[in-house]
């Protein structure tokens, strides 16, 4: 009886050694961790006049895929509707106004571990200037939470965070 307690001990030790050593070997790399769909929360990019640049309640998507394709749009709240149900028949205003109140741009991504950065590569942009180049950016992931600093905003002149939840 007693040999059978120390098997059963023994075993049970074994297995939990076993599952702690997969635990820390299957670390997760920073790529691994941005892979995925993250819905845009905000972000401390202000305004000349002092007002959030996304509005008051932004809505955006980050997508990263894991073959190092990404996709983002952000949309600012607010941004009234056109009076035509056709978006080319836009007037000046209302065009100014859904430029200004969005920006969409996909392309290749890296991540650098060691400096804790992405890197993309815009493919297309609504903001055509970007097309062609490459920007980099710090981020930190802390559970379902993704904070990207822009160390340069073009919209804002100063650095900005945004701030993006993990959708699941």
């Amino acid at each position: 009886m007693a040999r059978r307690i120390v098997l059963a001990v023994v075993s049970i030790l074994f297995l939990n050694a076993g599952l702690i050593g997969d635990g820390v070997a299957q670390q997760k790399t920073l790529k691994e961790q941005l892979v995925g769909t993250w819905a845009f929360v905000s972000t401390s990019g202000k305004l000349p006049d002092g007002s959030p640049v996304w509005g008051a309640s932004p809505k955006g998507l980050l997508i990263f895929t894991d073959n190092g394709r990404y996709s983002s749009i952000i949309t600012r709240t607010g941004v009234p509707k056109f009076a035509s149900t056709n978006r080319l028949q836009g007037t000046a205003d209302e065009n100014k106004a859904a430029v200004q109140g969005s920006i969409a741009n996909f392309g290749t991504y890296t991540v650098d571990e060691a400096k804790k950065s992405f890197t993309v590569r815009y493919e297309g942009s609504t903001f055509p200037n970007n097309v062609g180049t490459e920007q980099t950016r710090p981020f930190v992931i802390a559970g379902d939470e993704l904070k990207v600093i822009n160390p340069a905003s073009t919209a804002t002149g100063s650095q900005s965070d945004l701030v993006y939840k993990r959708v699941k």
